[in-house]
C-alpha cells in the first residue's frame, strides 16, 4: 500500500464532479466526518485546488484524480488507482453531469444528445460498475452508492429534453443497482436535488422559464443541506438503505402548480 493507504482513516469516499458546485460540498462534508475522499473531475488545476482546501479545512487526505466519466478508459484507471492507494471504497456518490441551454426539443443538436447522456448517465453507469468490481471484493465487504437523480428525474423543465431523459434514467439505474447489489452488500440510493445555491443556479433568483410560459425568480437554498443529506445517507449500516431522497427548497415551484 502507498502513503496514501496508511492514514489511519477506516472510510473511502469517492465523489466524482467534486472540484466545483454540489459535488465539492459533498466531499467537503464527508471529509470532515472523517472520510478520506478523493474527487474526480476533467480541470486538474480546479480538483487540485479544491482537495488542497479541503484538506486543509479538515487536516483529513484529499486525493484528486483527473478524469471524463463518460470515458470507459479513464474510468477504469481512476477507480485502479483509488484500490492501489486505499485498497478498498466505501462510498461512491455519482455527482458529475452536464447539461446545455435550454432549447426546443425539435432544435436539439443530436451531438448535445450525446454528449449529456455521455455525462449523466453512461458515467454513473461506469463509475457504479467499476466500483461493484472493488466493493464485492474487499474486506469486509460490500460499501454504498449515491446518485444524484435531480429534480428532473422526476419533473421536468421546459426545453430539457436531453438532460431531463438522464435523469429520469438514472432513477431506474439506482434500482437496478440497488437489487443488483444486495448479493455483494452494496446498497444504492438517490438523492433529488432541487435549486441548491451553487453558480449553476445562481440565474435562478434573476428568472427562469416556467411550464406556462412566464419567466419567474426561484429559491435556493444552501448547498449545505445537500452534503449534511449525503453524510446522513452514507451513515448507514449496510442493513440499511435510503432509496430516494428529495431535498429542496421549500417553496420552489415543484409540488401542486408552483
Amino acid at each position: 500500500m502507498t502513503e496514501w493507504g496508511r492514514t489511519g482513516k477506516d472510510r473511502i469516499a469517492l465523489v466524482t464532479g467534486g472540484g466545483t458546485g454540489i459535488g465539492l460540498a459533498i466531499a467537503r462534508g464527508l471529509s470532515a466526518e472523517g472520510y478520506a475522499v478523493v474527487i474526480t473531475g476533467r480541470r486538474a488545476v480546479v480538483l487540485e485546488k479544491a482537495a488542497a482546501d479541503i484538506s486543509g479545512e479538515t487536516g483529513n487526505p484529499v486525493k484528486a484524480i483527473a478524469c471524463d466519466v463518460g470515458d470507459p478508459a479513464q474510468v477504469a484507471a481512476a477507480f485502479e488507482q483509488v484500490k492501489h492507494d486505499f485498497s478498498r471504497l466505501d462510498v461512491l456518490v455519482n455527482n458529475a453531469g452536464s447539461n446545455v441551454s435550454p432549447a426546443l426539443l425539435e432544435d436539439i443538436p443530436f451531438e448535445e444528445w450525446t454528449s449529456i447522456l455521455g455525462a449523466n448517465l453512461t458515467g454513473t453507469f461506469l463509475c457504479t460498475q467499476q466500483a461493484f468490481k472493488i466493493m464485492k471484493e474487499q474486506n469486509p465487504r460490500g460499501g454504498r452508492i449515491i446518485n444524484n437523480g435531480s429534480i428532473s428525474a422526476s419533473a421536468p423543465r421546459p426545453n430539457s429534453a436531453p438532460y431531463t431523459a438522464t435523469k429520469h434514467a438514472i432513477t431506474g439505474l439506482t434500482k437496478s443497482t440497488a437489487l443488483d447489489g444486495r448479493k455483494y452488500d452494496i446498497a444504492c440510493g438517490q438523492i433529488d436535488i432541487g435549486n441548491a445555491a451553487t453558480d449553476m443556479t445562481a440565474r435562478m433568483s434573476g428568472g427562469v422559464l416556467q411550464a406556462n410560459g412566464e419567466i419567474a425568480s426561484e429559491p435556493t437554498m444552501s448547498v449545505k443541506h445537500v452534503a449534511d443529506a449525503v453524510i446522513y445517507m452514507a451513515s448507514l449500516p449496510l442493513d440499511a438503505n435510503v432509496l430516494t431522497m428529495t431535498v429542496m427548497a421549500t417553496t420552489m415551484p415543484f409540488v401542486g402548480r408552483g
